[in-house]
Order: structure tokens, then sequence, then C-alpha cells
């Protein structure tokens, strides 16, 4: 197989932070729910995974939280089409790791609209999540419920 034949994943983290029982979640600018946590950089291959988790968390919820981050919790497989020129199809590989909050509240950045506190308990991830997300929210609705 040739290197054009084969598939391209990024790879990413992403947190389950949880707090009184619930998790957070945020809504994107283009509408779409998600957890917090991204792509791991190029420079980033060698750096320790909570460091990865630790920027992405920065960026995205602000730097005022402190949390503890867990063990993986569950894996995704994520696929959406890049806000890019010729708007390309990606595929996303994600590790999901629950983290508990410690301090501070999420002060969501501009790529986030909304934020919420989701009690798994009754919580129906079909009606906010699709995709690979879909998928993890309720593979780890599995694990907490």
């Amino acid at each position: 197989m040739s290197l054009e034949e084969k598939e391209q994943y990024y790879v990413a983290v992403k947190v389950f932070l949880k707090r009184d029982g619930k998790f957070f979640a945020c809504k994107d600018v283009y509408g779409h729910w998600d957890l917090p946590g991204g792509r791991i950089k190029k420079d980033e291959f060698d750096a320790p995974i909570e460091e990865v988790i630790k920027r992405k968390m920065r960026e995205e919820l602000g730097d005022e939280i402190e949390y503890e981050i867990g063990k993986p919790v569950v894996t995704m497989r994520h696929e959406r089409v890049e806000d890019a020129p010729g708007k390309p199809k990606i595929r996303i590989f994600a590790v999901g790791y629950e983290a508990t909050l410690l301090k501070g509240e999420p002060k969501l950045s501009d790529l986030f609209t909304e934020g919420m506190w989701i009690d798994p308990k009754g919580f129906k991830p079909e009606e906010y999540f699709e995709g690979g997300w879909l998928k993890g929210v309720e593979d780890y609705l599995k694990i907490v419920v």
C-alpha cells in the first residue's frame, strides 16, 4: 500500500471534566457540541500527555481552573469536514480522559459559544453530540451511570 493510499488520522485528547457527578461539554462556534481538548501538535510528539491536556484545557477553558487528570476511559474516532479551503474531510482518533475539577469555573475561549454541566442520569447524548463524539459520550455514560 502506498503512502497516498493510507488514511491520515489526527490524534487528540478529550477530557470528561467532572464536578459534583456532572461532566462539562461545550458548543463550538459551528454549533457542534464537544468535549474540552483537541489535537496533539507536531512539536508535542515527545511531550507527556498530561502536558498536552494542560495546554488544551488552558486554551479552551482558561488558566484559572485547577483539576486532576485521571485515567483514559474511552477512545473515539470522529470524522468531520475541516473549515479550510476545499473543505477537506478529516479523521480524528481521540482518547478520552477523566478529570476532576478541583477549583474554579471554566471560562470558554472564543472557540465556544456555550458550556454546560451534564448530569449523566437521564442525559440523551444524541440530542447534543454527533459522530465519534456521540459514540465516545455514549461509551462514557455506560461506565458512569
